[in-house]
């Protein structure tokens, strides 16, 4: 079965795919996203792989109508990046700077592509690390989906952006920006393009923010230039969170960019959700974080902050980072 389900409770659309389960976990005695392999081939720095486990695909069945609720088909495309072919690399700052700029265009060039299709709403680039978060595959690879519809977690931004814009004549984003400038405690890294910040209103205890300083709403907006330096942001981020509890640090980053049909109040960030709460301990999202949507912090982001400057400032002398840890 593939198909989506509305739940009008909170007008969201939930992704149900029985195709799912049948997905592998890492095989002991090969990789099937190694260089060499059947579906990977040679000579390649990174690759663009259609997901052979898809939530959503361009040839959706139709979908089962049951009476007094909705669906629709999961009309739409899911992708993995393998973003080496270096299997044992531990995460991207790992991996050089001109070959992630590289993987970063391949991942602008498909997104340009997808906003083409015409049942395509919105596009989702994002990656998970760690085995603590339910990783199958611990070869270096992101996705990106492509879906019918702007999730409810986008649709918040945009309406709490638009009406402060429409409110100020201000982008929410870029005050938030300056105020965190103007006070640098959680600043952790800046270059020219980007600043990597903590946000004063972290969910997560070392949750990490990169923001461009430039107002932008698409990935597909960025020039060639500005993703060499989110490339040099992004391997920062990921130094710093491998580095500040002396481990590696299991995380998501999501992409949060504005919808195809393109909104001027939107400013495109990116966001590391990292998993843990001190070396051994795993910060859970737990009944009041699931049953009421409010994240609870058991630190201060202040506190936080000051960990992960130090860290930016350590590893930034082997980094060589284009910019600066504040």
């Amino acid at each position: 079965m593939m198909e989506l389900r509305y739940n009008p409770l909170i007008g969201e659309w939930v992704m149900v795919s029985s195709v799912r389960e049948t997905r592998p976990w890492q095989p002991s005695n090969q990789c099937p996203f190694d260089e060499g392999n059947e579906e990977t081939g040679t000579g390649w720095r990174f690759l663009i792989l259609p997901n052979r486990f898809p939530m959503l695909t361009p040839n959706a069945p139709e979908t089962h109508k049951v009476d007094g609720f909705r669906a629709r088909r999961s009309l739409g495309y899911c992708f993995v990046i393998v973003e080496t072919p270096k299997h044992d690399l531990s995460d991207l700052h790992e991996i050089p700077l001109e070959d992630l700029t590289l993987v970063l265009r391949g991942v602008r060039d498909k997104m340009r592509e997808l906003e083409e299709v015409s049942f395509i709403r919105y596009i989702y680039f994002f990656r998970n690390k760690g085995k603590e978060i339910g990783v199958s595959l611990t070869h270096p690879h992101s996705q990106m989906y492509a879906l019918p519809y702007v999730p409810l977690r986008v649709r918040l931004e945009l309406r709490n952006m638009r009406r402060y814009m429409k409110r100020t004549g201000k982008c929410l984003l870029c005050s938030v920006l300056e105020e965190e400038v103007k006070l640098s405690e959680r600043v952790l890294y800046a270059n020219s393009d980007y600043y990597v910040i903590k946000p004063y209103y972290s969910m997560w205890p070392y949750e990490v923010h990169v923001i461009p300083r430039r107002h932008v709403q698409k990935m597909t907006q960025l020039s060639d230039g500005e993703l060499t330096t989110l490339a040099d942001a992004l391997r920062v981020t990921t130094a710093i969170l491998d580095n500040v509890l002396g481990r590696d640090m299991p995380y998501i980053m999501a992409l949060h960019q504005g919808p195809v049909k393109n909104d001027e109040s939107y400013h495109m960030h990116v966001e590391f959700y990292p998993m843990l709460r001190d070396a051994n301990k795993l910060k859970y999202a737990a009944g009041v974080e699931w049953g009421l949507w409010t994240f609870t912090y058991d630190s201060s982001p202040e506190d936080k902050a000051r960990e992960l400057k130090e860290t930016c400032r350590k590893v930034s002398q082997s980094l060589k980072p284009m910019g600066g840890c504040t």
